[in-house]
């Protein structure tokens, strides 16, 4: 559709490609008009302003996170069933549960990412951008989304679980199709496929951590296979197979989007040469771009009971969807927020990695990783820019935003 002046919360559509590109001036209207609405499309409710959406990603008692990463599709009674008899809905990863559930996983998963843990990371990673570099630097072309935004998260992510380097690519295809049956409408003539998907990608994780367990090695899984069974964290086997997928899809599909995201807004708005002049700014400037479009939209929560809120009942037993878009975008906060600001002196008060005890347990080295990702690629390639007359598209997604094409150019010389 062509988005009007006159277009009401009926038109709320969070996979249509005007709303991926560029919603915010309907979400405008919306916080100001009608801040909490139900949708049919999402068949939940909204919340749109940045007060409620913190309240409610605060509120895990009232706002469940019970099932919540299986609301945003509709399997077919096929695929439901076919799912079903593995066990196969999720049920254990980190963002999908309550406490007690959620603290004992959650727990387990955090020893991983500890500060220093994170920073011993960043060497090896700066050398994967490096190598991104390298392999295209005399071309002079490139599509940033396929490559310069997926090679290094990828790898790194990879080496830091344990996968092979000749399973890469087969895993990133197993996260792709994780993503379209989970978190993007689809024919669903295809779910069936997707789902066998997944379920290969989740034995292919099994037979990684019985391998570990069988032959412990100084990596994630290996940690992982490591706390089956043993206290203080009482993990069982399908509980570490989940949380290692989940953190391979982070590697394979959040970090790129954030870091695709991010290059479009700095290349679009004229600040790429900046960043290479002046890298002191890079850091806000990533919160900066994660406040405008990160990689998530938004994310879903069930309503534990009828919730009030702004004179609105929510019923018990409802989806809400709560929009981060919308609250990185509220005025009340975010002065001006549809101008892209890289010294804005408050944009780290997005909630684009969460709030409360959802809040991702990657967001460190996922701004870490950004980051470097800008400081090297601004300073190997200056005069980086968007190719002209180039179509830049998005993928379609319920909860994600992420380029699916960034034509991108660069003088030989850089």
């Amino acid at each position: 559709m062509t988005l009007t002046a006159a277009a009401t919360a009926d038109d709320y559509d969070v996979t249509s490609e005007w709303h991926v590109s560029d919603p915010y001036p309907f979400l405008r209207r919306l916080r100001r008009e009608r801040p909490v609405f139900y949708s049919e499309n999402l068949e939940a409710w909204v919340l749109t302003r940045y007060g409620h959406v913190r309240a409610a990603l605060a509120d895990d008692e009232r706002f469940s996170s019970r099932g919540i990463l299986t609301a945003s599709t509709r399997l077919t009674g096929e695929v439901r069933e076919l799912l079903g008899g593995r066990g196969a809905f999720l049920s254990r990863f980190v963002a999908n549960v309550d406490p007690p559930a959620h603290t004992r996983l959650r727990r387990a998963v955090s020893r991983a990412f500890t500060p220093r843990a994170v920073s011993a990371l960043a060497d090896q990673y700066r050398g994967l951008v490096h190598e991104s570099v390298d392999q295209v630097v005399a071309d002079g072309r490139a599509d940033f989304a396929a490559h310069f935004a997926t090679f290094a998260p990828a790898r790194l992510m990879s080496v830091f679980v344990g996968i092979p380097r000749e399973d890469e690519h087969q895993v990133k295809q197993w996260v792709e199709d994780w993503f379209q049956l989970f978190l993007a409408r689809h024919d669903p003539a295809r779910q069936p496929a997707l789902a066998r998907s997944f379920l290969d990608y989740l034995d292919y994780v099994d037979a990684l951590i019985r391998s570990r367990a069988a032959e412990p090695r100084d990596d994630f899984a290996g940690l992982m296979a490591g706390s089956v069974g043993a206290p203080p964290h009482g993990l069982d086997h399908l509980d570490v197979v989940e949380q290692i997928s989940a953190l391979l899809l982070g590697g394979n599909d959040t970090v790129p989007n954030g870091i695709g995201n991010a290059a479009y807004r700095l290349l679009g708005g004229g600040h790429w040469a900046e960043m290479a002049r002046t890298p002191e700014l890079i850091p806000n400037a990533v919160e900066e771009a994660l406040r405008f479009d990160g990689a998530a939209t938004g994310i879903f929560r069930l309503a534990a009971t009828d919730i009030e809120v702004d004179g609105v009942t929510i019923p018990a037993g409802s989806f809400v969807f709560v929009s981060q878009d919308s609250a990185g975008h509220d005025e009340t906060v975010f002065p001006d927020p549809e101008r892209f600001d890289i010294t804005r002196p408050n944009a780290a008060q997005h909630m684009a990695f969460g709030y409360g005890i959802h809040h991702c347990v990657g967001a460190a080295l996922t701004r870490l990783e950004m980051v470097i990702a800008v400081e090297v690629l601004s300073a190997r390639l200056p005069s980086l820019r968007l190719v002209a007359g180039e179509p830049i598209r998005y993928r379609r997604s319920v909860t994600g935003r992420g380029l699916a094409t960034l034509p991108v150019e660069w003088d030989e010389r850089s």
